[in-house]
């Protein structure tokens, strides 16, 4: 019988450690947002306009991230669900979902935008590989050029597994939420009033 391998990781970070690695990370972002394509989040954000509700759906780390996103689409006052929720309704063909994926091939995310694509629902892809299985289903597709998490030999990234993905897409969702709110123009009192308060 064969038990599972543990270990306890050597704690030895010294303030030089993290220092290095705050620089690492946050370079890495910076670099990796700076080629985001604005006309890509800006088409995004016009299928957000015309669309009745707003669906996300992403496994992982990449899908708490979206779930980040649908709280501050939200406060804007859309209406927004996430799907897998107990209380999420069957989308339509005037709803947009908005996914994430890096590599494109998520299983069950791929199947969710295409079940949204059979109804007609508008589909916008966050992803590394624009010509990913995810990205051929999409309206709108935005690029991300990060590295996948399964390239453990990355020259783009030299975080562990999908991290500079995820970061670069908490960043991007942040940047069309303030460009959304730009346009607005709602004061952020009137934002807050739609903060949860069963917390």
């Amino acid at each position: 019988m064969t038990s599972a391998v543990t270990s306890t990781p050597a704690v030895f970070s010294s303030s030089e450690d993290i220092a290095r690695n705050l620089r690492l990370v946050s370079s890495e972002i910076t670099e990796t947002v700076g080629k985001i394509d604005a006309t890509e989040l800006a088409a995004l954000a016009e299928h957000l306009g015309r669309s009745s509700r707003v669906f996300v759906a992403g496994a992982g780390r990449s899908g708490l991230v979206l779930r980040m996103t649908a709280m501050r689409l939200m406060h804007l006052g859309l209406t927004v669900h996430v799907a897998g929720d107990t209380t999420t309704p069957a989308i339509d063909a005037s709803d947009l979902l908005i996914v994430a994926s890096g590599s494109g091939t998520t299983s069950g995310v791929v199947k969710a935008a295409e079940t949204a694509s059979r109804i007609g629902a508008r589909i916008g892809v966050f992803t590394t590989n624009a010509s990913s299985p995810l990205a051929k289903l999409a309206d709108a597709v935005v690029v991300v050029p990060a590295a996948q998490k399964t390239d453990h030999g990355s020259t783009v990234s030299r975080q562990y597994a999908g991290s500079l993905f995820e970061q670069a897409l908490f960043v991007a969702t942040e940047a069309l939420f303030a460009s959304l709110w730009d346009n607005d123009a709602s004061p952020a009192e009137e934002l807050w009033l739609r903060h949860a308060n069963l917390e």
